[in-house]
């Protein structure tokens, strides 16, 4: 009953995107819906971006074994970022009316830091997408008992077809619908295991020592790295097409604005019933704690009856879905609206969507053999983040609010800022490498601004 539920929604999914097919026309009806959504639907697909994988499978087990400094990034940073977002962010894309987040790269600072952004945001979600897909493939191998390969291959197969047919209709008429499970079915299952655990006193008394400590101890060490989770996806998700394809579909920049405050605030609330079941089912069924990630789904299918199940795993595959189709179709939007059309400038606009449509078959195969040999849904979500975060943060942020900013400080901000996490992580400093990363690409921006300064006084002189 239950492997026929998850395999019937699927299919479902498959249908909303042949319908959603219809309204596709142009590039920007694919990539931002044609601009028309509304409150609820943009609300829904920006609260469902990140609600998958790593907040139902990842999140609880780092909760479980680290207690609440353990789940800093994710939920409290992503409801960060969406929220910094929706006040600093939103308004201003809205009324650039550009289709992708390189496109301000190229009316910022030019064609060059617009190719160098786009070759570096691509690359930024292979681990987010191979996350999501390994879950995917986690949860329906639990769920059919197929293997590992042929789930991860299966569930693929169903998010690239509706996500090329239907593009960023499908995936927000599909995050409405799963918006509405991932609330239901977890609610659901929250109030049965607040039964069966007795409320919250016996979690808090059985719960060790500092579980539920918010803030780390007063020391140097302690608080950098605290600020560093608090600004992996924070702020290292700002400068991503998946969060920018959001802002831009609602049909006007109040809209916008609106739906990501709001989406931020659901992110909050609802990301922490994961949370909540994880510990739950830590505290009801420890000897389940050895399957990791698969704490809460094996939880579930143990000890809830076949509605329950159906209602948590429809909620699970809703939330993997979302986020895994949304994050397939950025890259791809990147690829041939920032790449290709940079090399041929007189593209019409079906063969950049083909290009697009493309893409979103690439870019999948090359994500499914990182997922197969990956293991850590939680740490292929970070690194995503990371890799953005110290490479285009400086320059988006700068370039929006800072009028010095230059191409030059552009580059040499995105360049120093990858070689250096990527050196700090290499040799495994004592501190977080994506602080290093952060400041080394500051330290460019400013370098950048300055030589032209220096240039321009030379040259007046």
């Amino acid at each position: 009953m239950l492997a026929f539920a998850i395999l019937a929604y699927l299919l479902a999914n498959l249908g909303i995107g042949l319908w959603a097919s219809k309204r596709i026309s142009t590039t920007q009806d694919f990539v931002l819906a044609g601009r028309r959504l509304p409150l609820v639907l943009a609300a829904s697909a920006t609260f469902a971006t990140w609600f998958g994988s790593e907040t139902i499978m990842g999140a609880p087990t780092e909760f479980v074994e680290n207690g609440l400094l353990g789940v800093i990034e994710d939920p409290f940073g992503a409801s960060l970022c969406l929220l910094l977002v929706g006040l600093f962010f939103a308004r201003r894309f809205y009324k650039m009316n550009i289709i992708t987040f390189c496109d301000f790269f190229r009316i910022r600072y030019g064609r060059n830091a617009e190719l160098l952004s786009a070759i570096l945001i691509i690359p930024s979600y292979f681990s987010w997408i191979a996350a999501q897909l390994l879950a995917m493939g986690i949860v329906l191998k639990v769920v059919l008992g197929w293997s590992l390969v042929t789930c991860i291959i299966g569930s693929s197969f169903v998010v690239i077809l509706y996500t090329i047919w239907g593009g960023m209709w499908s995936i927000s008429i599909t995050d409405f619908m799963q918006t509405i499970m991932i609330i239901v079915g977890l609610l659901i299952v929250a109030a049965v295991l607040y039964e069966k655990v007795g409320g919250f006193t016996p979690l808090i008394k059985a719960a060790p020592p500092g579980f539920f400590k918010f803030y780390p101890d007063f020391t140097f060490k302690a608080s950098v790295e605290y600020f560093a989770a608090w600004i992996t996806i924070g702020l290292g998700s700002i400068p991503q097409q998946d969060v920018f394809q959001r802002v831009m579909s609602a049909k006007s920049a109040s809209v916008s604005v609106k739906a990501t405050l709001l989406s931020s605030l659901m992110y909050l609330t609802v990301a922490l019933l994961p949370l909540f079941i994880g510990l739950c089912g830590h505290h009801l069924y420890p000897e389940s704690d050895h399957d990791g990630q698969l704490i809460i789904p094996n939880m579930v299918l143990k000890h809830m009856s076949v509605p329950l199940q159906i209602l948590f795993f429809g909620a699970l595959v809703s939330a993997i879905l979302s986020t895994t189709s949304s994050a397939i179709m950025a890259p791809a939007a990147v690829l041939g609206e920032n790449i290709f059309k940079f090399f041929n400038p007189k593209m019409s606009d079906q063969q950049l969507l083909k290009i697009i449509r493309l893409g979103i078959v690439v870019i999948t195969i090359v994500c499914i053999f990182m997922a197969l040999r990956s293991d850590s849904i939680f740490d292929l979500v970070a690194e995503s983040s990371a890799f953005s975060l110290v490479s285009l943060f400086i320059p988006l942020a700068a370039g929006l609010y800072w009028k010095a900013t230059n191409e030059l400080g552009c580059m040499l901000s995105m360049i120093s800022g990858l070689i250096a996490w990527l050196g700090c992580a290499y040799i495994a400093t004592e501190y977080p490498p994506l602080i290093y990363g952060l400041l080394a690409s500051l330290t460019g921006m400013i370098i950048g601004i300055l030589w032209e300064k220096v240039v321009a006084q030379r040259v007046a002189s």
